[in-house]
């Protein structure tokens, strides 16, 4: 019962107006990202978090901020924001668990193949509402849509701006991961059946800060190409205010 009324709160706070106005963030009207960069961290290198050094991209991009499970464990520097959804990225991706800094960059389709729009509400008993909604281009002109599968990825992820917490570039840490597939077997949004859509509560990691989080995403067509990426905005710039030592992958 008490997981059903934390599903009904986390997700009326995306899609109950007028709280929906006062409580949710989402990727209106922000310009979709023209590429997905992500970069994967060693739990081990602490020193990696405040290299000088740290790759960045150009204007336009969805950062994604990965912190790789080290040798050192529990007792590695980052351990704190470790995840083990990085570890399966980096698998699906064909890439090696880095021992310092890793980066993978992929274009994003972005208009020519479909919208996407990506929300989350307010932090509730430790969950937070998320959405995901994608239309394909050809169903959003009133075609048919190029069928499915989509792999679709959301993240739910803390932010850090540029020159806090000694991180010399702005990140956003991967605290959670919900992916899965739209396939041809299964039936669309039932309010628009040209729209595939996922609405759930995420659980707020150990030690994350729920005013600095934020909800990014993209979706794969079945050749594993980006075809559309979007990444919520709140207004205000989220991370304005500092942890207990400065770092939240340290906690």
């Amino acid at each position: 019962m008490r997981n059903l009324a934390v599903t009904l709160t986390a997700l009326l706070a995306l899609h109950s107006p007028p709280l929906a106005a006062q409580a949710s963030c989402s990727s209106d009207g922000a310009p979709p990202p023209v590429a997905l960069f992500e970069r994967f961290i060693s739990a081990d290198c602490e020193a990696c978090w405040s290299d000088p050094a740290t790759p960045a991209p150009g204007s336009g991009a969805l950062v994604l901020d990965w912190i790789v499970p080290g040798t050192l464990g529990d007792d590695a520097p980052l351990s704190a924001a470790a995840s083990a959804d990085a570890l399966g990225r980096l698998q699906a991706l064909g890439r090696q668990v880095p021992a310092t800094t890793d980066v993978h960059t992929a274009p994003v389709a972005g208009a020519s193949s479909g919208r996407l729009r990506v929300a989350h509400g307010m932090a509730f008993n430790d969950y937070q509402g998320t959405s995901i909604a994608f239309t394909p281009v050809r169903a959003a002109a009133g075609r048919d849509a190029p069928p499915a599968p989509w792999h679709f990825f959301l993240l739910l992820v803390e932010t850090v701006p540029a020159g806090t917490e000694g991180s010399p570039v702005a990140r956003n840490i991967a605290r959670n991961l919900l992916q899965g597939l739209w396939n041809q077997r299964e039936q669309p949004s039932p309010a628009d059946p040209k729209r595939w859509m996922e609405a759930r509560p995420m659980r707020i990691p150990e030690g994350a800060r729920p005013e600095r989080l934020r909800v990014v995403g993209w979706v794969q067509d079945a050749q594993g190409r980006v075809v559309a990426a979007a990444q919520s905005h709140c207004g205000a710039q989220p991370g304005g205010q500092q942890g207990h030592d400065g770092n939240p992958a340290r906690g």
